[in-house]
């Protein structure tokens, strides 16, 4: 009998060092694709976050501020005689740029005038609610009635404007009041004889609304480098403290378009041959150009629209980018190259000041 050969089990056989280390230098290559690829993706969108809050900031802080505007001048039925076609001798026209943070209890007509009749103005001179303003950037005042109508004003400085021939041709004429208190002037259907009439004949009465925004150089703390978009309202007889609204916001500023020119191309005049102009700005001034040296040389009682100018820059810096872009915003001026790491947009738009230029619109 053949006794066939044993066969010993054949052990099994594991990786080399030379193939583990090649499975392992395998691996780092694609642990090191992915991880490249998971900070490209991240970067991408830690940028794309960025842009978004940037282009975000830029377009609410001109939506803001063309909410604002479109208000300006707004007065209830009240048109100051200055603008009336049918007072050839107004008594009222604005003078000089009216001092917005001016304790309402040392105004005089000539104040309440000027306030009246120059709803924007780019000039707040020693105001101390401005404070730490950006370098090279604008300050921007708007004024009007709150829109809404009430008859109490509750303390605070509001207006009131008179329909009532008695009042409006009195002399001195008492066609509007603003101040906190002595809001008694009537409606159309007042009479003469019977002055003053029943509470139901008190014409409407409006709070006061003033607005000065700014630029801040800072958003929390003094020193923290972020620039951002400020605004004090005037509450309690003062202009109160400026509170930060956007963040991000380095550039401001802004034109007014300047209506001194009638529809026969006269120049506007407001004694005599009486000329109200035709609500459409015949030339954009910047805030150096926006004076008012008297009552017959008045470029800020004839502003019928603004030009804004806001530069948004981005809330952190982009590795490896330096921003060596110089930014036009319109006559205002330029600004930049800024040479850091920041990007920046600039957004721009035209407001109409429906009211001080529907009041000059001719047919």
């Amino acid at each position: 009998m053949t006794i066939g050969k044993w066969h010993a089990p054949r052990h099994a056989q594991g990786l080399s060092l030379i193939e583990l280390m090649i499975a392992i230098a395998i691996g780092m290559v694609i642990v090191g694709a992915l991880l490249a690829l998971f900070l490209n993706v991240t970067r991408a969108n830690n940028e794309m976050a960025k842009m978004n809050r940037q282009i975000e900031n830029g377009r609410f802080a001109i939506q803001l501020l063309q909410d604002d505007l479109v208000h300006a001048g707004f007065w209830g039925d009240f048109v100051p005689r200055f603008e009336d076609r049918n007072v050839s001798a107004p008594d009222d026209m604005p003078n000089a740029i009216p001092d917005p943070c001016k304790a309402p209890g040392t105004w005089v007509a000539a104040d309440r005038n000027n306030l009246i009749g120059i709803p924007v103005q780019a000039d707040v001179g020693a105001c101390a609610t401005v404070t730490n303003q950006q370098a090279d950037t604008d300050v921007l005042v708007v004024r009007h009635a709150e829109p809404s109508a009430g008859t109490a004003c509750g303390g605070e400085v509001c207006f009131q404007a008179s329909q009532c021939n008695a009042e409006i041709n009195a002399t001195p004429p008492q066609s509007f009041v603003l101040a906190s208190s002595g809001h008694v002037l009537h409606k159309k259907n007042c009479s003469p004889a019977v002055l003053p009439v029943s509470s139901g004949d008190i014409a409407v009465t409006r709070k006061f609304i003033s607005s000065i925004y700014y630029i801040r150089d800072y958003s929390v703390a003094v020193g923290d480098g972020i620039p951002t978009l400020m605004r004090s309202e005037f509450a309690g007889g003062e202009h109160q403290a400026a509170q930060p609204l956007i963040e991000g916001i380095e550039g401001f500023r802004i034109e007014y378009g300047i209506d001194n020119l009638g529809k026969n191309g006269a120049a506007v005049s407001y004694v005599g041959a009486v000329n109200r102009g035709d609500g459409i700005p015949d030339t954009f001034v910047n805030s150096a150009g926006l004076n008012c040296i008297s009552a017959a040389n008045c470029a800020a009682a004839n502003v019928v629209a603004v030009r804004i100018h806001v530069l948004a820059r981005s809330s952190e810096i982009t590795p490896g980018y330096t921003d060596t872009k110089v930014y036009t915003l319109g006559s205002a001026g330029s600004m930049g190259p800024f040479n850091d790491g920041f990007k920046r947009h600039v957004f721009t738009t035209t407001v109409r000041l429906v009211n001080p230029s529907g009041r000059r619109e001719t047919p």
